[in-house]
């Protein structure tokens, strides 16, 4: 266990005693199990039935972490049932059908009441206690009807809870936050800002239109009864992502996990480099045992899939099922709250591809170019006689790769300038909070490009994940080019060698030594045409955005084959080339509905900067 996990669960490791039901413990220790693992297995189940304790336990027995007093976190959500939650649910289909998965499909449908805590596995019946007794104080002033107020920006969608509905709310919350204080030595942060409903957050900016409208068909007087529900999470695995097993995989070697469909996987994105090319490295929820385990075996899960329903306080002046345990709805269904609707197991392919979203490509210029800058000459402003790089102004770059023929093959192949590295970063930066789904990278040959490319996927966090494709095909116009021959161009080797994650594995659509010089017009947008296509073709299944990384030209030259246009003409194509910035981008989105490709708002806004002259301090020097 690392140093800092030590240190924060050795403050939840005192003396195993407390209210713990003798009718669920005792039967466990019966059994032979420990109390402080036979109290932790209560806690990661529900503290349902002494039966799936022991379940669990069995499945355990070869978790390396067992023994250790790590607690489960708690949050208390405010749910909706009956038909408003029925038609939260169509929303939840509907726009992750139309406008693809965004931030709130992660979670189910809630209001939050306070934030994550931990809680010692001996006292999680004292959260129990304190939810019936804050509830039981509250239940006589909720309000009978929660009014909502739909709120919609660039970035969120949701509904606001009016005020005095809302402040008698908050005071539930702060009625709980003390009880588990007192009861279950809880720290407790109850929610005190603006109680809202999330419907979508962190989605394509031109997806608001469709949500807004989606929106407008959930109306907050369908009747509803609210409930309290306290849900649990496994501390450890919070910013891991989680996948869950769709077939049954048994281990080849000591290392593997064995799966089972509907098995959940925690995995970690930034510890996968030991894993091989389709391999993952992860830590089944199920046993807690770490192994490798095919990718492909899996999809991706939601947050809430793994959490643990433990007790509900419903409101209603009619009756009160607090004594219930809900067991209907809990279980590890947690975030699925009519299992019904969500099948699992292989079954559950059909509903995903039921409800697959849009495919996209993003077409996006590489970043500013070092001789863009500095001129033709670029080149002897920052090599020595004796043909080494230095650096002789900022904007140049800190250093160069190594290529085989030396510094001389930068010359028509010139690399991102210091400005250039930032604004690819800024457009990474810009897309991940975007919250666009990249699936697949394309790029251009030359070195800008793909600079480009790994400076975005290492903002994106996918660097180690998604492998740069290279592909000759939508270089630039040749004819653009100077010389009499195409550039020399980094090899994949030599790229590979400087440390971009590119595939050796792709088959472009042109080989490089298949670029002619000086092509025609109608060769340059035909090649570019069979390159989109070849393209399309090599991910036909990718859900979510493929990212070409090219150069400005591309913009046109690869979207219009998409959209079924034919090329401009060469003179407006030329003038429409010249306005395009650094990181310009065009996003093209598919229409299966009307079978076409659609030119759309591209998720994130342009790059816009002022020139910056070179500073001489010598000419600030008395009597020049």
């Amino acid at each position: 266990m690392a140093a800092g996990e030590t240190q924060l669960y050795a403050k939840v490791s005192n003396k195993h005693k407390g209210r713990s039901t003798p009718s669920l413990l005792d039967p466990l220790l019966g059994m032979g199990f420990p109390a402080h693992t036979a109290l932790k297995a209560l806690a990661a189940t529900g503290r349902k039935t002494a039966e799936e304790a022991s379940d669990w336990l069995r499945c355990h027995r070869n978790d390396p972490s067992l023994d250790d007093p790590i607690p489960q976190e708690y949050a208390l959500f405010l749910c909706p049932t009956g038909p408003l939650l029925e038609k939260l649910e169509e929303f939840w289909r509907d726009s992750k059908r139309q406008c693809a998965k965004n931030r709130a499909h992660e979670v189910f449908p809630h209001i939050t009441l306070c934030d994550f805590f931990t809680c010692e596995d001996h006292k999680v019946e004292c959260l129990y206690e304190a939810l019936k007794k804050a509830g039981d104080r509250i239940l006589g002033s909720f309000p009978p009807t929660v009014p909502l107020v739909l709120y919609s920006s660039i970035s969120y969608l949701g509904f606001f809870v009016s005020d005095s509905p809302a402040d008698v709310i908050r005071e539930f919350a702060m009625m709980f936050a003390t009880e588990a204080s007192v009861l279950a030595d809880c720290t407790v942060k109850p929610c005190t800002k603006q109680l809202h409903l999330t419907l979508a957050h962190k989605f394509y900016p031109h997806h608001q239109r469709t949500l807004e409208q989606l929106a407008r068909a959930i109306h907050p007087s369908h009747s509803c009864q609210w409930t309290a529900a306290l849900y649990s999470r496994d501390m450890r695995f919070v910013h891991y992502q989680t996948l869950r097993a769709l077939f049954q995989y048994k281990p080849q070697n000591v290392d593997e996990l064995t799966l089972s469909p509907g098995d959940y996987i925690f995995v970690d994105p930034t510890q996968q480099e030991e894993a091989s090319k389709g391999w993952v490295i992860g830590i089944s929820q199920r046993t807690g045992c770490r192994g490798f385990l095919p990718e492909n075996y899996t999809e991706q899960a939601s947050e809430s899939d793994t959490w643990v329903k433990h007790r509900t306080y419903t409101f209603s002046l009619a009756m009160d099922l607090i004594s219930r345990k809900d067991g209907e709805a809990s279980g590890r269904r947690n975030g699925e709250l009519h299992a019904s609707q969500m099948p699992r197991g292989i079954s559950s392919i059909q509903a995903l591809q039921a409800t697959i979203a849009r495919r996209s490509v993003l077409v996006v210029r590489h970043g500013e170019r070092v001789d863009q800058i500095f001129g033709k000459s670029w080149l002897q402003q920052c090599s020595t006689p004796d043909g080494k790089y230095y650096r002789p102004d900022l904007n140049f770059p800190y250093s160069l790769p190594r290529r085989s023929n030396g510094i001389k093959d930068f010359e028509n192949d010139p690399p991102l300038s210091s400005c250039g590295i930032f604004q690819s970063r800024m457009a990474g930066e810009a897309l991940l909070d975007s919250g666009i789904r990249v699936t697949s990278v394309f790029t251009s040959p030359a070195l800008r490009c793909v600079q480009t490319a790994k400076h975005i996927l290492e903002e994106l966090k996918l660097e180690k994940k998604i492998k740069i494709r290279v592909e000759p095909g939508i270089f630039e116009w040749t004819k653009w080019e100077s010389g009499k021959t195409t550039p020399t161009l980094m090899t994949l080797d030599e790229l590979k060698e400087a440390d971009f994650n590119v595939s050796t594995d792709y088959r472009p659509a042109f080989p490089l030594a298949s670029l002619l010089p000086a092509e025609s017009y109608d060769e340059y947008v035909d090649r570019c045409a069979v390159s989109v296509q070849h393209i399309i073709s090599t991910c036909p299944r990718d859900v979510g955005v493929t990212l070409i990384v090219s150069h400005g030209s591309a913009l046109d030259s690869c979207t219009r084959p998409l959209l079924g246009l034919p090329p401009r003409d060469s003179g407006d194509f030329a003038q429409l080339v010249r306005k395009i910035p650094s990181l310009g981008m065009c996003f093209c989105e598919e229409n299966k509905e009307e079978g076409k490709w659609e030119l759309v708002n591209p998720p994130v806004k342009t790059l816009t900067h002022g020139s910056n002259s070179a500073f001489n301090w010598r000419n600030w020097l008395v009597g020049r």
